[in-house]
């Protein structure tokens, strides 16, 4: 993994980190404002579930080619250009009437992300030494984390007294923050800066996942749990406002307490993860840990008011957030530096395309089923596909035990060495996107 070659440059990493709080804040905070919206309106679940569709959508299909234009074009240039279209097309947004034209334009919204992620993840080791990772890694996914937290929860506020409207005009102006940090942060990556492959990577200088055995366990894992219990994405909102009567500051408080559980859960099992040396252990660590938030939602169903919720959801988040801390720990330690980018592209489609799956299946269980089975439905489904993937996961480490070399070794594939990297300390989540609840 590159690193800075001289002192860390902390006014970079704030500046990367004030402009990931913000602009997640704001990414949240229009998903939630337009979900909100289509169900005061009446929308059913199919329309929600489109929505949620269209904002995930472009992660999946465009991260062959944000991943790579995250490694090899410059990260000014990405961060001020992505910024200023999604700050163009939020505001159109908060004037679109139609529901198509609604539809197209959070699709447009979302590419934007899929641009902005993998550079803004692959940017902060570059900012610091090795020895500041930890720290520089903490503070950037906590204020991420945080901001998604912000998101819902003002979304509930501002919807309910002024309408979806002026939260997609904050929205907007929260993307600003990504020009401006383009714009001040003195490290760059990409273009002219590209780092050229090492010796050790001989013939075969480009990383692919499915090189690594342990990797594609993982992701496979977190694809089909996330898809099983994915359907709670849509099922939550029709869940709470209706089943349990609940007012649009209250749906914000209970959704932003998993994101708050992100958050502890960084900070606990990160410390934890600094003694696990193993992979194979952090694997079935992260196994167990999704079992744990797929228990929060079957408990969830149980409850007869929302506020109930809170104490489950704020469990669930702290295992999702354990879940995360390992899951890119692996990634750090597994991926060479000049593809990180790609690496976390992959990933993150893989994530949001699993919860794509979990989309369509909530809205087209909600036509012809109750809110509160389905919550059920949904905890129960991701059990079993912890409980599916359990022996899978156990194969392949054990093959890595048997053959797979140490951090450092020679990769016999071709791929390159392992090179070792600084374990993260509490919080210090190396990329990206959250898995679905």
């Amino acid at each position: 993994m590159s690193f800075t070659p001289g002192p860390s440059r902390w006014s970079d990493v704030w500046l990367a980190t004030a402009a990931r709080g913000i602009s997640s804040c704001g990414d949240f905070l229009a998903a939630s404002a337009l979900t909100l919206a289509l169900q005061s309106a009446g929308a059913g679940g199919l329309a929600v579930s489109g929505l949620l569709l269209a904002a995930t959508l472009p992660l999946v299909a465009l991260a062959p080619l944000t991943g790579r234009l995250a490694d090899r074009v410059d990260s000014r240039l990405l961060l001020v250009v992505a910024g200023l279209a999604q700050a163009g097309t939020c505001l159109a947004l908060a004037y679109a009437g139609h529901p198509a034209l609604v539809i197209g334009l959070v699709a447009l919204l979302a590419a934007g992300l899929a641009v902005t992620q993998p550079v803004l993840a692959a940017l902060v080791p570059a900012m610091v030494r090795a020895d500041d990772l930890p720290r520089a890694s903490a503070l950037n996914q906590t204020a991420g984390t945080l901001g998604a937290l912000a998101g819902p929860a003002l979304a509930g506020l501002l919807v309910g007294e002024f309408g979806a409207r002026l939260p997609l005009l904050v929205d907007a102006g929260s993307y600003l923050a990504l020009v401006a940090a383009g714009l001040l942060i003195r490290t760059r990556r990409g273009g002219r800066r590209r780092p050229e492959p090492t010796a050790a990577h001989g013939a075969h200088p480009t990383w692919r996942l499915r090189r690594d055995p342990l990797l594609v366990v993982m992701v496979g894992a977190l694809a089909a749990v996330v898809t099983a219990v994915g359907a709670i994405n849509v099922v939550e909102v029709f869940f709470i406002r209706e089943t349990l009567g609940s007012s649009t500051t209250v749906y914000g408080l209970v959704t932003g307490s998993w994101t708050l559980g992100i958050v502890l859960g960084g900070w606990l099992f990160a410390r934890l993860a600094r003694r696990l040396t193993d992979d194979g252990v952090l694997l079935g660590a992260g196994l167990a840990l999704l079992g744990g938030c797929c228990l929060a939602v079957l408990a969830s169903a149980a409850v007869p008011a929302a506020l109930l919720l809170v104490p489950i959801w704020l469990a669930g988040g702290v295992a999702n957030g354990g879940d995360n801390v390992f899951n890119n720990l692996l990634l750090a330690r597994r991926v060479p530096a000049a593809d990180r980018g790609r690496a976390f592209a992959v990933f993150g489609a893989a994530v949001q395309g699993a919860g794509m799956g979990g989309f369509l299946i909530g809205g087209l269980l909600l036509e012809v089923a109750e809110p509160r089975p389905l919550v059920a439905g949904a905890g129960v489904a991701g059990l079993l596909a912890v409980a599916a993937v359990a022996l899978p996961v156990r194969r392949a480490v054990r093959a890595e035990r048997v053959g797979r070399p140490r951090v450092g070794d020679p990769d016999p594939a071709g791929g390159g060495g392992r090179e070792a990297v600084a374990v993260p300390e509490a919080g210090a989540e190396l990329a990206t996107p959250v898995p679905s609840r």
